[in-house]
């Protein structure tokens, strides 16, 4: 493969799948997308499963001998640079495969958006004009666009998950301490976790399985529970799309034999609960964000998006005695989660809407709307510290959209294997 670091100058980029990592095009590197790129940047370790495809990592990550930007350019201007690798970097290297570059965050990871006020927004090639969903913008766009196999990103509120839905790809939240995230810019040590998207099923089972060669310390017992929800928290074409893929996917798997009616079920949930967990987010999340970025961010409001820029201020007012009662809340609230997913696995929307349109995500109380329209849905998992992953469908429109399937904590091969068998059905 070989790649050119001048903007403007042609990008040749990894394939899809084992069976076709070959460079097949040529694109001119997009400065919204990627921050660096490299001829890779850093060639894998040694020959491994993912040998021949190509990493876009999040610029949240280490990477040895590069500046940790987090979407910010004064941040990246008085960073160290790297002496080694995050172990989540490490990891892909060693299996195979090789860092194509660095590519664009959301800045801090602040936001669900995709949008950077310093760098501009990356592209959304499966639905031009959209938002491409953030804070994993930049892998996202990446892999989207067929420039990188794979997106190296983070999942705090959903940051791997929305990019995933709102462009059409697999994307998978790890089980939260699953990974290390030694060498990863923080936001909320109690949420953040590791994470990546793919194009495919294929592709996304190589990653997982070799990014968590442990074994899975959860079995499925292949029951499925179908989230239902109150009408106001999914758009209706999100809803259809969701309904209709659900009612696929379990017809083909009786159909087949693969299941029995006994093992899909129905689970109600209300809106209260969410925003609860909202409610125990924003405290916890934000304490934690401003213990982590504070002592940089007091010195530079004026150099951070004012959306930004006013999250932390509110995150400065949250107490430490708000922050424990948050932290008592959020352990009764993981416990009730956890018990109620138990070994089953959960399907609901992704994202509550398909991604915004540029001018919809200009409008900040349409931008508002949004964010926490979605955030209720991708609290579940955060809240219960669960691996999701996100399998791509799509509204009658033909929109991007997601399906979520949320496992048990410790289950993320198993959700990734029953992620892709229920998929197959979906394409029968």
């Amino acid at each position: 493969m070989a790649y050119r670091t001048s903007h403007g100058v042609p990008l040749q980029h990894a394939g899809d799948g084992a069976a076709a990592h070959t460079t097949t095009g040529t694109w001119a590197i997009d400065p919204t997308i990627w921050r660096v790129v490299g001829t890779p940047l850093i060639a894998a370790t040694h020959p491994g499963p993912l040998s021949g495809m190509g990493v876009a990592v999040k610029d949240l990550y280490a990477v040895a001998g590069q500046r940790v930007g987090a979407g910010n350019p004064t941040y990246l201007a008085e960073a160290p640079v790297q002496e080694h690798s995050a172990p989540a970097v490490q990891r892909l290297l060693d299996a195979g495969a090789d860092v194509i570059g660095i590519a664009r965050t959301d800045e801090f990871a602040y936001s669900l958006a995709g949008v950077n006020a310093h760098y501009g927004t990356p592209p959304n090639p499966k639905a031009p004009g959209h938002v491409p969903g953030g804070s994993s913008s930049g892998p996202a766009s990446a892999v989207a666009s067929t420039q990188a196999a794979i997106g190296l990103g983070t999942d705090t509120a959903g940051s791997i998950r929305i990019p995933s839905a709102y462009q059409g790809l697999w994307g998978l939240r790890t089980t939260h301490g699953r990974i290390s995230r030694e060498g990863v810019h923080p936001l909320s040590g109690s949420f953040d976790t590791v994470g990546w998207m793919t194009r495919d099923a294929q592709t996304m089972d190589a990653v997982t399985q070799a990014m968590l060669p442990d074994r899975d310390t959860a079995a499925l017992s292949g029951e499925v529970a179908v989230c239902v929800l109150p009408s106001q928290m999914v758009d209706a074409d999100v809803a259809e799309a969701f309904g209709r893929s659900c009612d696929l996917m379990r017809n083909a798997t009786l159909v087949s034999g693969r299941a029995r009616p006994d093992m899909w079920d129905e689970l109600t949930l209300d809106a209260d609960m969410f925003d609860g967990f909202l409610d125990i987010f924003s405290v916890v999340r934000g304490y934690e964000a401003w213990q982590a970025n504070g002592g940089w961010v007091r010195g530079h409001f004026d150099a951070i998006a004012p959306d930004i820029a006013q999250r932390f201020r509110n995150d400065a007012l949250i107490d430490e005695t708000a922050y424990r009662q948050g932290l008592e809340r959020l352990e009764r609230s993981r416990a009730m989660v956890r018990s109620l997913v138990s070994d089953r696995v959960l399907l609901m929307p992704t994202a509550a809407t398909v991604a915004p349109t540029i001018t919809e995500q200009d409008d900040p109380d349409t931008a508002a709307r949004t964010r926490k329209q979605t955030m209720r849905l991708t609290s579940l998992a955060g809240i219960g510290g669960l691996p999701a992953l996100n399998m791509p469908i799509a509204t009658a429109q033909g929109l991007p959209c997601g399906m979520c399937l949320i496992g048990p904590a410790g289950s993320d091969k198993a959700l990734v294997t029953f992620g892709k068998e229920l998929y197959r059905q979906l394409s029968a």
